[in-house]
């Protein structure tokens, strides 16, 4: 196995654990990861989403068991995110500016990653037509990104007191998933889905381990926030590499 292969696989599996732990897929580190790599903008964002639906799958099933979930929050969100989610797979960016926005969602994904935030017991319900602009332009932001949508959901339901911490975890690692498939169905349709890597099992396998990693230990008390903040330094840099490089 190549250096360079043997990296790459480790990268995703870091990612992976980290990201899960928090309820999340993980696509915007699988997208850091191949911009340092230089891996071609047609086939990361593809190769994303299909490495969120396995992390996400295996998150969904985890905090569900664990009992941090609610259909009451997740389904306004979820109603509008993902037919935008689908409209955004199937626009074509050009690669520059691209490469422009997904650096610039790199740096909100380093952002969220190094800030603890935490939920309380002010636990408000959103207004149905807040949670559904709310999803409707974070689902047209996946699609056209990549990502599943949980970096920027997570910190608004803490932000605004509309879920505790665990549920909100619980709840955006669903919306990651639906939106993956919903933005992988959108590029499909459009003829946008040119391939993946000739590796991809190998990265899915690394990512599914992973998954099961960080997902069993954020269902329960694990806090890995140091471990997030040296992963948010490199999506700052690979952010940074993508728009300014």
């Amino acid at each position: 196995m190549e250096p360079t292969t043997a990296l790459i696989i480790a990268a995703i599996f870091i990612v992976a654990v980290l990201y899960s732990s928090v309820g999340h897929g993980g696509a915007s580190g699988y997208l850091a990861v191949m911009a340092f790599w230089a891996v071609a903008p047609e086939v990361t964002r593809p190769t994303a989403l299909v490495l969120n639906l396995f992390v996400a799958t295996i998150g969904t099933v985890q905090f569900y068991r664990a009992g941090y979930f609610s259909w009451r929050i997740f389904l306004p969100f979820a109603a509008a995110s993902i037919p935008m989610a689908f409209v955004g797979g199937m626009i074509h960016l050009p690669t520059d500016v691209y490469k422009i926005v997904l650096g610039a969602v790199l740096m909100l994904a380093a952002l969220r990653l190094a800030i603890n935030l935490k939920g309380d017991d002010r636990v408000n319900e959103p207004p149905i037509w807040m949670a559904l602009i709310i999803g409707a332009a974070v689902g047209l932001l996946s699609g056209l990104v990549g990502v599943g949508g949980g970096i920027f959901l997570t910190p608004i339901l803490l932000l605004m007191h509309w879920a505790e911490t665990r549920v909100a975890a619980g709840v955006s690692v669903l919306f990651i998933l639906v939106n993956s498939a919903a933005g992988l169905i959108g590029q499909y349709s459009k003829g946008l889905l040119n391939g993946l890597p000739s590796e991809v099992w190998i990265w899915i396998a690394a990512a599914i381990a992973g998954g099961f990693i960080g997902s069993t230990l954020g269902s329960k008390k694990f806090n890995s926030i140091t471990l997030r903040r040296v992963l948010a330094v490199v999506l700052l840099f690979a952010g940074f590499k993508l728009i300014f490089v």
